[in-house]
Order: C-alpha cells, then structure tokens, then sequence
C-alpha cells in the first residue's frame, strides 16, 4: 500500500496490513529496555528486586503495547505517527537509561524514580492523544478513549507518583498497585470500540516482541561471561544456555504464536477486540517476563562458570537466581498455556505441567552445580519439545487442529 502524496495525513489499514519497516525501528529502543530490567533484577538478585523489575517490565510493556494497537489501525509510517513514534523513542530510551537506578536512586543527576513516571505518562498521553487525532469521525472508539483516561491512566499515573515519594518496599507495593489497577481497569471498561484491522499484523508483532525478549536472553549470556575467559565449561554451558532460548522459541511460534493468530483471523468486531486484549495484551506480559526472568538465571548462571576465581565449578545456583533459571521457564510455558486456553480452549497437558515442574524446581538446582542445572532444563525444554512435536506429525497438535476441535471459547 503506498503512502506517497500522504505524508501529512494518518493513512487507515485493512485486513492486509503487515508490520512497518517504522514499527521494527520502534521496537529497536525497546531492545534496550529489556536490558537494563535484567540489569536493574540482576543488581540486587533478591525476591523483592525480581517483584520490583516485573512491575518496571509491565509499565514498559504499556508503552510498547498502547503503539502495537494503533499501529493496527493507523499506518506507523504514514503522517504525523511517524514524529510521535520518534518523540516516544526518544522519551523510552531516556526512561530506560534509568531503569536500573529506579529503586536505588544515587545522588547527583535528576531523580530516577520521578523521571521514570513522567516518561511513563508522557508516553500513555501522546498514545491517547495521536489515537484521538486518527479517529475524528469514530465516536464509540472517542468514548473508550476518554474512559481509559479516566480510569485507566490518571488513577495508575497517580499511584506511580506516590510512589516516587516511598523507598524500598513501600515503592514496589505502590508501582504494583497502579500496574494491577490499570489491568483490571482496562478489562473492567471491556473491548467494545477498540478495534483490531488486520490479525496477521497484530500477532506479528507480538511475535517480534517475543524475540527481542529471547534475543536479550542470548544478550544476557554474553554479558554474564564478559572479560572471562573462555573454558570448555563457558562454551558447554553457552551452548545449553542457547538450546533453552530456541526451545522456547521454537514452542512459542509453532504451538502458540500459529494457533492464536488462526483464532484472531475466525473472530471479527468485539470478540476479536476481546481476544486480543486477554491472549496479546494481557498474557503475553506474563510470557515476556518469564524470558526476561530465565535470562536473569542464565546471565548469573554463565558468570559463575566462567569465574573460576571466585566459584567452583562443583558449586550451584543459589537464592532467587536458583529459582529463576527453572521459573522464568515455567512462567512462559504457563503464560502460554494461558494463551492456548483463553484463544482455543485447547488445554494443553505437557505445557502446565512443565510449567509446574519447572516453577517448583528451584530448591532442587541449589544441590547440583549450575552447569548441570543449565543442561538439565535444556535437556527438559527438548523432550517438552520433542514430544509436542510428534503429537503435532500425529495430526492432533497442529494449529489448525487444536482451532477446529475447540470450538469459540466461552468468554467470547
């Protein structure tokens, strides 16, 4: 579809519309946010940093998400969208360079907590606003729009800004609050009026997410070795390391990612809406942050093999990082049973319980050493693999298969 002669007005998608050469530059920025969230967890690998930087991750994902749905409906290269893509860029980079300093504000500079907010703010405002501007003659999609200011983002922004005035655990319990109550305010005010053009672009570009979150797990790696030396230990456990980030790459879009994006295609008007705002916007957090979370446990795990001057290659996985490695795993493949259930109502065995496995599984890696506990879950996500794979050759476990056998889900 081309947009020349169109520069200075907002270009409409349809049903065709794919992802933007402007939306991969989009997400660029948001590439460096993941980081510095494993970063601002790794800081401080204690149960309350984890709590702390999955509520940092969910008021990214706002910023991230609040884009994927107008770019579904408005060209993200056409018009003006493509300054306030650039102008919310600019503002997420400038957040995430004070990530990992949002709890531990050092003095000097301008207040980390405090800028994190606005820019949280800014970027939820310039959404509603470019939403507004794009849509003069849609007056029910007006309607949401008002009600989500006024539920969905000045209570939340409101509660942030409290919480800028706590430290410590206070803070978290504030930042979780305004998370939680701009989660049920935008189920409680319900789909009717937003609208999801083209399914296809919708998936993939929660697809493209997913990779930049895997991707950061291979980032994490890299980081965790960095200025060490190179032993057959760092390469066998770079190598398992890997395998868990393509087994779970390899779950998410040929199980999750296909069976979705089919249902989304069979739904039209509000059960479509719906359908995207439970299966995309709201599980696909969960998902996001189980990656992030085994890329804290691989980050930590490859810095304790590969520093043999500090750690013995006999010694395991301790505190939260034991836990991490396994549970961030058993958080993805839970979130995408989740995702399966709410799109197809297809329950799917295998995934919770390897969910279950893998989330109580933590004390267990703080008795072997952390190479052992990296080949074993590489070892877990290929049989969980493996044996998915074969169901679907068996003709029971293709999307197609798990669409048609379901039926509509009940919540539609």
């Amino acid at each position: 579809m081309s947009i020349r002669g169109e520069d200075h007005r907002l270009v409409a998608t349809d049903g065709s519309h794919r992802v933007t050469p402007a939306e991969l530059f989009f997400d660029l920025v948001f590439v460096y946010a993941i980081t510095q969230v494993t970063a601002l967890m790794a800081a401080d690998p204690s149960a309350l940093r984890l709590l702390g930087g999955t509520a940092v991750l969910a008021l990214l994902w706002w910023c991230w998400s609040c884009f994927a749905w107008l770019g579904n409906v408005v060209r993200a290269d056409s018009g003006p969208l493509s300054a306030v893509l650039v102008s919310v860029m600019a503002v997420v980079l400038v957040v995430s360079l004070i990530v990992p300093a949002v709890y531990d504000d050092a003095p000097g500079g301008l207040p980390a907590p405090l800028v994190f907010v606005l820019g949280y703010g800014a970027v939820r405002v310039l959404h509603l606003v470019t939403y507004w501007i794009a849509s003069p003659d849609d007056q029910v999609l007006r309607a949401v729009l008002r009600r989500t200011a006024l539920f969905s983002v000045a209570p939340p922004f409101a509660l942030l800004l409290l919480g800028t005035a706590f430290t410590g655990v206070a803070r978290i319990l504030v930042w979780l609050a305004a998370v939680a109550f701009d989660y049920l305010a935008v189920y409680v005010t319900g789909g009717k009026g937003w609208r999801i053009s083209s399914p296809g672009h919708f998936a993939e570009r929660h697809g493209l997410i997913v990779i930049i979150a895997l991707g950061e797990s291979i980032v994490a790696m890299g980081v965790g070795v960095t200025g060490l030396p190179l032993t057959p230990a760092v390469v066998a456990a770079v190598v398992a390391g890997l395998l868990v980030s393509a087994a779970l790459y390899r779950l998410y879009f040929r199980l999750v990612s296909e069976a979705a994006e089919h249902r989304l295609h069979t739904l039209t008007s509000d059960a479509r809406t719906r359908l995207a705002r439970d299966a995309y916007t709201f599980l696909h957090l969960p998902l996001v942050a189980g990656v992030v979370i085994t890329a804290l446990g691989m980050k930590k795990a490859l810095h304790q093999i590969a520093d043999t001057g500090h750690y013995d290659l006999t010694e395991p996985l301790h505190g939260v990082v034991a836990w991490a490695l396994p549970g961030g795993v058993g958080l993805f493949l839970l979130a995408s049973a989740a995702v399966l259930l709410r799109a197809t109502n297809h329950r799917s065995p295998a995934l919770f319980t390897g969910a279950a496995l893998c989330l109580v599984a933590g004390p267990a890696l703080t008795l072997v050493p952390s190479l052992l506990s990296l080949a074993l879950l590489a070892a877990a996500l290929t049989t969980l693999l493996i044996t998915h794979d074969r169901t679907a050759r068996s003709g029971t476990g293709s999307p197609e298969q798990i669409v048609g056998d379901t039926g509509v889900p009940s919540a539609d």
